[in-house]
């Protein structure tokens, strides 16, 4: 037995340090500073505490006293869910079940990476379920801590996901005598994978759906810079790596039978999670090439409209220099006759006039002409 095995067979809770964490926009929601004056008895974020038993769930709830009690004579198991409790309002139930005190410390953090640690007799797994926010195309994470002993489930849900009410939903429907109850506590550990997995896939697709629409618009002759929402969503894709990637292991332990106290009969459905999650994370992994490949072409086509510009202002500035230097020439020789010194003998000859635009027009031809032969104009 590991030291982490061994802390968390020692009894009662003991002294929980809480790590501090910075929390990341709407990804996921940390936990609430605890006022001690205003503390909140345990029952205010138990969403529900009950006994299922083969034949299916006893009616009614178990009050939290009894809950390890009741599990322990009863044939089946307790399943507690709590709502982002404070580590006081945990300390009771870890209490109850005689938690491991460093997954206890996990489960109130969050901010964890999937994962799925031993400690004797209990499992302790970390999802992380996820949402597509399609009009800000935004990944929404939250976190899902689950402890799965032999008689009883505690699970512990920080941000907003509906994983858990939908597998309470499923195992209070099951009837008398069906797999889901047949697996026990398992069973509820491999359907919120089943859940959370199903929902990468969606997730996965709801993204290539926006790749492929900023695809077509780099591709498809929009001028405009689409740059910045490349890069906001490749962020969203390296927040979806994060709860994907890692979860393969532990799904393939699962699958392979290497955690304890998890039935035979269980295996085949976490393979077929295991298989879920890794076409999920072959999306992922495409979708992010995709992402760099269409944010190179986007930079390469601005660049070329910039270098276009840059050409269309050279021409520019070289036919203003080209009139400029035309118009210069009539300017300089008005100004020279416009001084009007008594000594310029052209003022007073008879074709001087004439002979000046003559002047003119011929300096002007011969530039324009020099001009347009050199393509500036």
């Amino acid at each position: 037995m590991s030291s982490a095995e061994g802390a968390g067979r020692r009894g009662g809770l003991g002294p929980v340090s809480l790590r501090k964490h910075v929390p990341r926009g709407s990804r996921s929601v940390p936990p609430a500073p605890v006022d001690a004056s205003a503390a909140r008895p345990v029952e205010a974020v138990i969403g529900d505490c009950a006994l299922y038993a083969p034949t299916g769930r006893r009616p009614g709830t178990v009050p939290l006293q009894d809950a390890a009690e009741t599990a322990r004579t009863a044939e089946g198991y307790v399943w507690i869910g709590l709502q982002q409790p404070t580590a006081e309002e945990f300390a009771v139930v870890a209490r109850e079940f005689d938690l491991p005190p460093l997954a206890v410390e996990d489960a109130i953090a969050a901010h964890q990476r999937p994962k799925l640690e031993t400690y004797g007799d209990v499992l302790f797994a970390i999802l992380k379920p996820v949402r597509y926010v399609d009009s800000a195309e935004v990944v929404d994470v939250s976190e899902l801590a689950i402890f799965v002993g032999r008689e009883f489930v505690v699970t512990v849900r920080h941000g907003d996901s509906d994983v858990l009410r939908q597998v309470r939903a499923e195992v209070d429907a099951a009837p008398a005598g069906s797999e889901l109850l047949a697996h026990g506590p398992v069973g509820v550990l491999w359907r919120a994978a089943d859940h959370v997995v199903d929902a990468y896939e969606d997730v996965a697709g709801s993204i290539g759906v926006d790749v492929e629409e900023i695809e077509a618009q780099v591709f498809g002759g929009d001028d405009h810079d689409h740059a910045q929402r490349i890069y906001k969503l490749k962020r969203e894709v390296l927040e979806f790596r994060r709860a994907v990637a890692p979860l393969a292991g532990p799904l393939d332990r699962l699958a392979m039978r290497e955690v304890p106290h998890v039935p035979e009969s269980v295996a085949p459905y976490f393979r077929d999670v295991h298989d879920h999650a890794l076409r999920a994370s072959d999306a992922i992994e495409a979708h992010d090439r995709l992402l760099s490949d269409v944010l190179t072409a986007d930079l390469a086509q601005v660049s070329v409209r910039q270098n276009q510009t840059a050409v269309r202002q050279n021409e520019d500035m070289r036919k203003i220099s080209a009139w400029a230097a035309i118009a210069l020439v009539p300017t300089a020789i008005a100004g020279v006759y416009g001084m009007n010194f008594d000594n310029m003998p052209e003022l007073h000859w008879r074709y001087g006039y004439f002979l000046v635009l003559a002047v003119i027009l011929t300096m002007c031809l011969s530039l324009h002409r020099l001009f347009r032969h050199n393509g500036w104009l």
